[in-house]
């Protein structure tokens, strides 16, 4: 069974940096491309950044410059350092894997940015 959990979520002021976890278990972690969403209640979620198995990766629009995703396949971990964070980044922060077609979540992680 497939399984992610997320960590590294808080309240942070304005212009500052969280770095964010996604524990994964159950596949082959380092043959998967592995994503960040972010969802704010009342909207759909938002693409946020893509790795690939090669480390090749893409950023949504409000992530580029400002965030960036990286992956430790010793540890079957990927993650999402933030910075220069604003108030628009506030939500919830999901990790995504595919496998065979299906979409797998993890619980989400709050990330609240204040001023």
């Amino acid at each position: 069974q497939v399984r992610l959990v997320e960590s590294g979520g808080g309240s942070v002021q304005a212009g500052g940096s969280l770095r964010l976890s996604c524990a994964a278990s159950g596949l082959n972690f380092k043959i998967h491309p592995m994503k960040w969403y972010r969802q704010v209640p009342g909207l759909a979620r938002e693409f946020v950044a893509r790795i690939d198995s090669g480390g090749v990766t893409t950023y949504g629009d409000s992530a580029k410059d400002r965030f960036t995703i990286s992956r430790n396949n010793a540890r079957n971990t990927v993650y999402l350092q933030l910075a220069s964070l604003k108030g628009e980044d506030t939500g919830r922060y999901f990790c995504n894997a595919q496998r065979q077609g299906i979409d797998f979540w993890g619980q989400g992680t709050q990330v609240t940015v204040f001023s």
